[in-house]
């Protein structure tokens, strides 16, 4: 009867292997994506809680016939599920009401329980679940841009002082780059005292856009606008 404390080497090696495969393909995914955990880190995350699996569940193996000991695989590998959200923390960014680097933080996530079912030998769920993350991540991802993009409405604020040439060329500007102008609103403050005095504008816009690619180079006229001191898109 085999010893359920004790693993083959192969098998160990096996796990490992398969560990920074699984966890390479995924990272391959967020690497040409050009997110800040890419392909090494997922498979760092993925080795490293497959090792602690196979920590927990075989690496305590000298004491399992020890008396008063109790042998718990679980406890260990338990500690990754929390622990790696320290990690995935370091990748969520926020710029303004914009959030970023979520679906990169699931992905470690999601990557470091493939880790440890591959460590517990429980390799079909790890293949499926891998399968159906690469799914999320290369299909669901062309289907979120082409079906749900269009509907997403983004806030331009704009502020000027009284050298910027006014709504109607804001309104211009976005209507030639086909961006969607939902509604406008401006608003104008007096600062300063006699001869210094300067009127400064706000300008908030909502906007429908369906080309992403389009924002860099507005933000970028729009800066060079005389008298613009400052645009954000949230």
């Amino acid at each position: 009867m085999a010893e359920p404390w004790v693993l083959d080497p192969l098998q160990l090696l096996l796990r490992l292997g398969l560990a920074v495969v699984l966890g390479g393909i995924i990272g391959i995914e967020r690497e040409r994506t050009n997110h800040a955990a890419g392909f090494r880190t997922h498979i760092l995350v993925c080795l490293g809680a497959a090792l602690i699996m196979l920590l927990s569940a075989y690496g305590f193996a000298d004491f399992a016939e020890e008396e008063n000991v109790r042998m718990d695989p679980a406890r260990l590998a338990a500690q990754v599920i929390s622990g790696i959200g320290f990690l995935g923390a370091g990748v969520i960014m926020r710029n303004g009401a914009s959030i970023t680097g979520l679906t990169t933080a699931a992905s470690l996530w999601v990557v470091a329980a493939i880790g440890l079912a591959i460590g517990a030998g429980y390799y079909i769920g790890a293949a499926v679940t891998t399968c159906f993350v690469l799914f999320s991540l290369f299909i669901l991802n062309k289907v979120e841009k082409r079906w749900f993009d269009d509907h997403k409405k983004y806030t331009l604020k704009l502020h000027a002082t009284d050298e910027f040439q006014g709504m109607t060329f804001l309104q211009k500007q976005l209507e030639q780059t086909g961006i969607e102008i939902l509604g406008m609103k401006a608003s104008n403050v007096a600062e300063g005292k006699g001869q210094e005095n300067r009127t400064h504008s706000h300008y908030a816009v909502i906007l429908r856009i369906k080309k992403a690619r389009v924002i860099p180079a507005l933000l970028d006229r729009l800066r060079e606008s005389p008298g613009v001191q400052e645009v954000q898109l949230d």
